[in-house]
């Protein structure tokens, strides 16, 4: 966290934006890292005036808070996780339609993604699922890396892999996703009934297994591979690779929630978190996904998109509401709850 923080103060500068009295508020639910979350929290504070009230949680609670709160909104934006919760939170008219004036000034991805939604939510950052591994585990147990799905199979890697929960993670759901765009859905529900028995815990947020990985509590993890370098900045050895048979990616979201008591302020922090210097914080906090603003300074650690098999992600089917349910439900019948 000290490291992020010193790096924001060169960001700061390039904002050119001065410092003013807190006058005003805005209530946010950040969904991507706690270093990037607090960055932005802290920035937005000094050069807007506006007092930033966060609170940090994964995608899928955060949807779940959104919707608990639908008849009395106490939150006024949601900022990243996947994009899935996002489009299912437009869906359901949980969040304001925004034409920003900046859409042209970003990736078609992000503009899509904010089409599908009726413009009720944007791309801000995008970054592929994969795999992450611990160098080291995998010299000590002789193991080869994993390059494709199937090697995740393996009876070797019994109890070595981690992924999230899908019932509170959006990293893990679009796992799911994934593997039914790319191998239909029996197929994909008997592979993921494969992998259960070689899958150690099921951490409620999308970045644990990558952090149990780092710590050595994990060999193997299905991650976004953005998450890997930042973990490998901190010393850990840590790589990722995306898997050769295809995989998907998530389109990081930006969300103003309908009924926002902090309406201008929301705006406001929506605007700025679509410019070019905001968008820099992510790799400042060793987050190290493509920001979605044409003119963003690129960090080398982003993940090449031209050299990973990506698959024609199907965002609005796989954002909608009945579907989601029925995949994460069937997940819990035939894949949590049988036995290893």
């Amino acid at each position: 966290m000290k490291k992020a923080t010193f790096l924001a103060a060169p960001l700061l500068l390039a904002l050119g934006l001065p410092a003013m009295a807190q006058d005003k508020e805005v209530n946010i639910i950040c969904s991507a890292q706690a270093d990037w979350c607090n960055l932005m929290q802290t920035t937005f504070a000094k050069t807007s005036g506006v007092k930033v009230n966060m609170t940090m949680k994964g995608s899928g609670e955060a949807l779940a808070q959104v919707v608990a709160e639908r008849a009395n909104p106490k939150t006024d934006l949601w900022f990243g996780g996947t994009g899935d919760p996002h489009l299912l939170a437009a869906e359901q008219n949980l969040t304001l339609e925004y034409k920003s004036p900046s859409l042209p000034q970003l990736h078609e991805w992000a503009q899509k993604q904010a089409a599908q939604a009726g413009y009720k939510t944007v791309g801000v950052y995008s970054g592929p699922l994969g795999f992450g591994y611990n160098t080291e585990l995998l010299a000590k147990k002789k193991l080869p890396i994993p390059k494709v799905w199937a090697d995740l199979l393996k009876p070797e890697y019994k109890g070595e892999i981690q992924v999230a929960d899908p019932r509170a993670s959006g990293t893990a759901y679009t796992m799911i996703a994934t593997l039914v765009q790319l191998m239909g859905d029996d197929k994909a529900f008997e592979y993921l009934g494969a992998l259960h028995k070689n899958i150690s815990t099921y951490p409620r947020s999308g970045v644990g297994p990558i952090k149990a990985v780092a710590r050595g509590e994990a060999t193997v993890s299905i991650s976004f591979v953005h998450d890997a370098p930042g973990e490998k900045a901190q010393g850990f050895p840590v790589e990722s690779i995306t898997p050769a048979d295809g995989t998907g990616a998530e389109i990081g979201s930006m969300s103003i929630i309908k009924g926002a008591r902090n309406l201008d302020s929301a705006k406001k922090f929506y605007e700025w978190a679509l410019t070019p210097g905001a968008q820099q914080f992510g790799a400042a906090a060793n987050q190290f996904q493509l920001p979605s603003n044409k003119s963003a300074k690129v960090d080398p650690r982003v993940p090449d998109f031209k050299k990973v098999k990506l698959i024609d992600y199907d965002y609005a089917k796989y954002g909608k509401s009945a579907l989601r349910k029925e995949l994460i439900l069937r997940w819990e019948r035939e894949v949590f709850n049988q036995a290893k």
